[in-house]
This record gives structure tokens, sequence and C-alpha cells, in this order.
């Protein structure tokens, strides 16, 4: 039962923080690319595409110095307090997200969109407390369950948006902001409380000494580094720029990528939840295949006609959440004696940081061609496929040395 309550308010942490970073995927493209002008879209003069861009940007921004060093600040602080500052915060920024669209104010627009990606970069938490509080083969269902409430929240986030921006462009981000105040109690009530850390380090010093980053002084992580991030270079180009292919190919508008999403994020959630089952096969071989199917699904989208793509956007939800579920069960094992937070942020932080790479190759190649971006993104993930393939025959069996402790 206590794990079971563990599970469950981690799930819905993540759900509700993923809800919170997709809500605008449907409601941003025809906001910038339908033709009418706002002050959203008008800024400086300047091409509604590239403010589009920018805008899809910022929030993976926050998320990327988020995943960085929230991580390793629950490492020090503990895993509940942690979730309950950054729960709360996320809330007040989708508030402030409101604010700003009621005032078509793009500068703070991107303001309150960093500020909730900041707290958002809290999934790496989550992660750490359910490697670290649950063992075996509870463990690996237990992240497959998390990862499938964070592919879930791809489906409520741009869902809930299409529903109800039609009462108001404000609305979605008012339900996330009570939605995720909600959620902060339900934590409150469940997690167990800590015992206070001895350590006397301020955290400023966990966060400058301690961020996921450091562990890339370790010749392993930084290969696991480079692959994950060609990886999620197409994943993220794909999250990001398949909603304005279906307005520029399609004529969708917020309710019409709503739809689609439904397919794929329910496919994605159906998989996750199948994801965490034991396999004979070794994980980085499995690994390797699934990011040749993320590479094959985001060609789809890349090279073919509405039908053809949206086929490959539904069906990308299969090899996303098998490679999500191998990879970070994998790494849990291997390095979790660096610290699960540590290890757990460095893959989200990753995951971050393609979205803003991508999201800058965006605002250059969308200006040619939208599926320029996603052709890149494919080329990228089956680059990372074949060199997992090749890392698995000649990565030695033995565990990495362990990172030291924190400083006192």
């Amino acid at each position: 039962m206590k794990n079971a309550l563990l599970i469950a308010a981690a799930c819905l942490l993540a759900l509700l923080s993923t809800v919170g970073a997709s809500l605008p995927y449907p409601i941003l493209p025809p906001l910038f690319a339908s033709g009418a002008e706002s002050g959203l879209n008008q800024f400086l003069g300047l091409p509604p595409k590239l403010l589009f861009s920018v805008a899809v940007m910022i929030n993976p921004l926050g998320l990327l110095i988020g995943s960085t060093v929230l991580g390793a600040l629950s490492d020090r602080y503990g895993r509940r307090p942690v979730l309950l500052a950054t729960g709360i915060g996320a809330a007040a920024g989708h508030a402030l997200t409101a604010g700003a669209m009621l005032l078509e104010s793009y500068p703070l627009f991107l303001a309150a969109r960093f500020a909730t990606g900041l707290l958002e970069g809290n999934g790496a938490v989550a992660r750490a407390m359910l490697a670290e509080r649950l063992q075996g083969t509870l463990r690996n269902r237990a992240i497959g369950w998390l990862n499938g409430a964070f592919h879930f929240g791809w489906l409520a986030g741009p869902l809930l948006g299409g529903l109800t921006v039609g009462y108001g462009l404000t609305v979605p981000f008012w339900i996330a902001a009570v939605a995720l105040l909600a959620v902060a109690l339900v934590v409150m009530a469940v997690l167990p409380r800590e015992a206070p850390s001895t350590l006397t380090t301020s955290w400023w010093q966990v966060a400058r000494d301690r961020h996921s980053l450091n562990l890339l002084r370790h010749a392993e992580l930084r290969t696991l580094f480079k692959i994950q991030l060609a990886v999620t270079c197409g994943v993220t180009a794909f999250y990001e720029f398949y909603p304005l292919w279906l307005v520029e190919v399609g004529r969708y508008d917020a309710q019409g990528i709503a739809a689609v999403n439904v397919g794929l994020c329910g496919l994605m959630t159906l998989s996750a939840l199948f994801s965490g089952r034991p396999s004979a096969t070794p994980p980085l071989k499995r690994a390797a295949w699934h990011a040749f199917g993320v590479a094959c699904a985001v060609g789809l989208v890349g090279l073919g006609s509405l039908w053809v793509g949206m086929a490959g956007i539904v069906l990308f939800g299969i090899p996303n959440a098998f490679y999500n579920a191998t990879v970070q069960n994998w790494a849990a094992d291997r390095f979790g004696g660096h610290g699960q937070g540590a290890v757990m942020g460095l893959l989200s932080t990753t995951f971050c940081l393609a979205n803003i790479l991508m999201a800058l190759a965006g605002a250059v190649l969308t200006l040619l061609d939208t599926r320029l971006v996603l052709l890149l993104g494919a080329a990228l993930s089956a680059a990372a496929g074949w060199h997992l393939w090749a890392w698995r025959l000649r990565l030695p069996a033995a565990p990495p040395m362990i990172l030291n402790k924190a400083p006192e």
C-alpha cells in the first residue's frame, strides 16, 4: 500500500507537470501561423515563425536549468520539499502565463514560460525517488508507469488546450495552475517526511558543485550523454514541429492538432505500461532498435503526405515509450552510485538541451521548409541508434567508479 501511494503521487506530479509543459502545443501554432495579428505575434516586427520558435524554445530552456540542478538539490535537501516547492511554483508560473496572454505581452509570456519550465524540471526528482525507494522488477515497472504518466501528459495537455481554448486563450493555463496546486497537496499528504540533511553546504553550492553536468567527467556518462542527445534531438524536433507541420500541410486548428495528439499519446501511454517488462535482449541492443524506430516515425512525417505523416505521428509513440523505459532503467542500474537524482537529472537535462537545439535549428529551417527540421531530427536519431549498437559491443561489464559524495 505504501509503495502504491508513492508511485501514484509520483505519477500524478509527472502527469500535471507534463500537462503544463504541453498545453501550448496546439494553441501556439495557429496563434503565430494563422495570419491573424496580435501583440504576441507582432513583437518588434520579427517574423511570426521566428517568434513561434523562440516561444517553443523558452520553456525547455527553463527545463534544462531545472533538470540540471533540481535532481542534485533533492539529493541534498530531500525529494519531498523539492517536489512541493516546484509544484506550487509551477502553478504560479501558469497563472503568470495567463496574465501575459491577456496583456498580449510577448516578453512577459517568455518570462512566464521560462519560470514554469525551470520549476517543471522536477521530473528527475520523481524518477530518482522511485529509483531510490523501489527495487527490482517493481522499480522497472514503476519507472515505466511514471513514463506512462509523462506520456499521458503529452496527450492530456494538448487535449485540454484544444478543448478549452474555445472558452478563452487563458482558460487552459488557469486549469493547469489549479490542478498543480491540488497535486502539491497530494504530495504533501502522501510522501513521508525525510530526516534533515547534516550537510552544511548552501543550496547554491550544491547547485554549483553537484549539478548533473558534473557527471560528464566520466567517460561512459559522456558517451551516454552524446547518444541520448542525438536521440532526443529527433524526439524534440518531432514534438516541437509536427503541430506546425499539421497547420501548414493539413490546415489544422488547435482542436484538430489536439485530436491527432490523442492518437499519438494514447498509443504511447499504452506502450509505456508494458515497457518495463523483463526482457532477455540486452538493454542497449533494445535501445538501438527503439532509436531506429523513432527515426523511422519522424522520417515518415518529414517525407510523407498528410495521411502518411499522420500515421508516423501516431506510431512514434511506440518506440519512444520503449526507448525511454529501457535507457532509464539501465542508467539507474549502472550509474545509480553517482546519486539517482543526478543521473536522472542528466537524462532530463539532455532532453531539455535537445529541445533548445532543435528549436534554434527550427528557427532557421522552418523559414525554408518545416519538413527540413523533421528530417534532421530523424537523421540524428538514426545515427544514435547506430552508435548504441556499436557501443554495446565495447562497453565493459564492470560498473564505472562511483562519484565522490557531496562536499560536507
